[in-house]
């Protein structure tokens, strides 16, 4: 099972209608995407799924809701950052299915990027679940 995939350009219609957009100069997008290579290959750390050397036939996502809100929170706090979007897909995910969609604006791009970067980090390593299957 998927989630219908969100229109990018919609999100972006909507944070520039945002009464917080006048304070924003720019905004980043993070895709995050299925990949073919294992986790365990690319990143170098053991995990209960394919291993290196193999290929991903499919990825198994889910995630705590509550923990995602608490990061998309955590992230509204930081300095320069007006403007927060997550949407994460469910279910058995398909090699170039997409994972997940981020959207951060804020004042500055070093504020932005540093943003972003939180925020994605925050949600693969304490909020997601990834199995990854063969």
């Amino acid at each position: 099972m998927t989630k219908p995939l969100p229109s990018i350009d919609a999100w972006m219609r909507e944070a520039k209608a945002d009464p917080t957009a006048a304070r924003c100069g720019m905004y980043l997008v993070h895709n995050g995407v299925v990949r073919e290579t294992p986790k365990a290959e690319v990143r170098g750390v053991p995990t209960d799924g394919v291993q290196p050397g193999d290929k991903v036939a499919s990825l198994v996502f889910g995630y705590d809701e509550a923990k995602v809100e608490a990061a998309i929170e955590a992230a509204r706090q930081l300095p320069g950052i007006f403007y927060v979007r997550v949407w994460l897909n469910e279910g058995e995910l398909a090699v170039g299915d997409d994972i997940m969609f981020v959207l951060v604006g804020g004042d500055i791009r070093p504020h932005v990027i540093d943003a972003l970067q939180q925020l994605v980090g925050t949600l693969k390593n304490e909020c997601v679940t990834e199995l990854e299957r063969a």
